[in-house]
């Protein structure tokens, strides 16, 4: 798959008013890249811990780093597995177990690196280490842009049931670079365009018709309509 990244394009941006907890939402084409300087601007510093799993590691983990690195960060990683198998209270644990170890403060930083599973269980972890610690998503998948990263929810799931153990706990910043979505498999493209047609039915028929009017485009990862369907999807959430 293709990880390059293309010249800088026009970022995007969705406020997200909620008063003392309100954050921005940065939707770019190589976004990942400015992780850094993006961390930078909202006044944070010292250590971050990259909660991830194997797959976006290898695809990301070193543009991300890097970028932390070179504005002045010390990242770490914490891995768990890929899918829903991560989503416990035994992995939950054990990232808790190494924000322990590495002796993370207040002032310290957890940021999910992934799809929605990733910043379920990272933002939960970051609700309840130390009673809340500075929470940054970076969403990597279609779904996780237009849907899971968007209101707060995070948490596990119990063996009785889906999503039983969580918090609503918002991120000080969501990243989305869009060009993170080309490395998706065709299955999950296809399911998180389905969420984003869901937008247009239940909410704004304009949206729709857009979506009518530019499939081809969309199917074909152009920059210009992603980029702006993502945007929507996260307006009308």
């Amino acid at each position: 798959m293709n990880t390059s990244f293309s010249k800088k394009s026009q970022r995007l941006t969705v406020p997200v008013a909620l008063g003392t907890r309100s954050y921005d939402i940065h939707i770019q084409e190589g976004l990942l890249k400015e992780t850094g300087q993006c961390l930078q601007a909202l006044n944070v510093s010292g250590r971050v811990a990259i909660v991830t799993n194997p797959t976006v590691r290898q695809l990301y983990g070193n543009v991300v780093s890097r970028s932390l690195r070179q504005a002045g960060f010390r990242p770490l990683f914490i891995v768990v597995p890929d899918g829903e198998r991560a989503k416990t209270t035994g992995w939950l644990s054990k990232i808790l177990d190494q924000l322990v170890a590495e002796r993370f403060e207040r002032s310290d930083t957890v940021l999910a690196l992934g799809g929605g599973v990733i910043g379920d269980i990272a933002g939960f972890a970051a609700s309840v280490y130390l009673r809340g610690i500075v929470f940054i998503q970076v969403a990597t998948t279609l779904v996780a842009q237009v849907d899971s990263s968007v209101g707060g929810k995070t948490g596990v799931n119990h063996r009785l049931g889906k999503n039983l153990i969580g918090a609503f706990y918002q991120p000080r910043m969501v990243l989305m670079d869009t060009k993170a979505l080309h490395t998706l498999p065709k299955r999950e493209w296809v399911a998180g365009l389905a969420e984003v047609i869901k937008y247009g039915v239940i909410y704004d028929r304009r949206f729709f018709q857009y979506l009518e009017e530019h499939i081809e485009d969309i199917l074909n990862m152009e920059s210009t309509p992603v980029q702006y369907l993502v945007k929507r999807c996260c307006e009308i959430k």
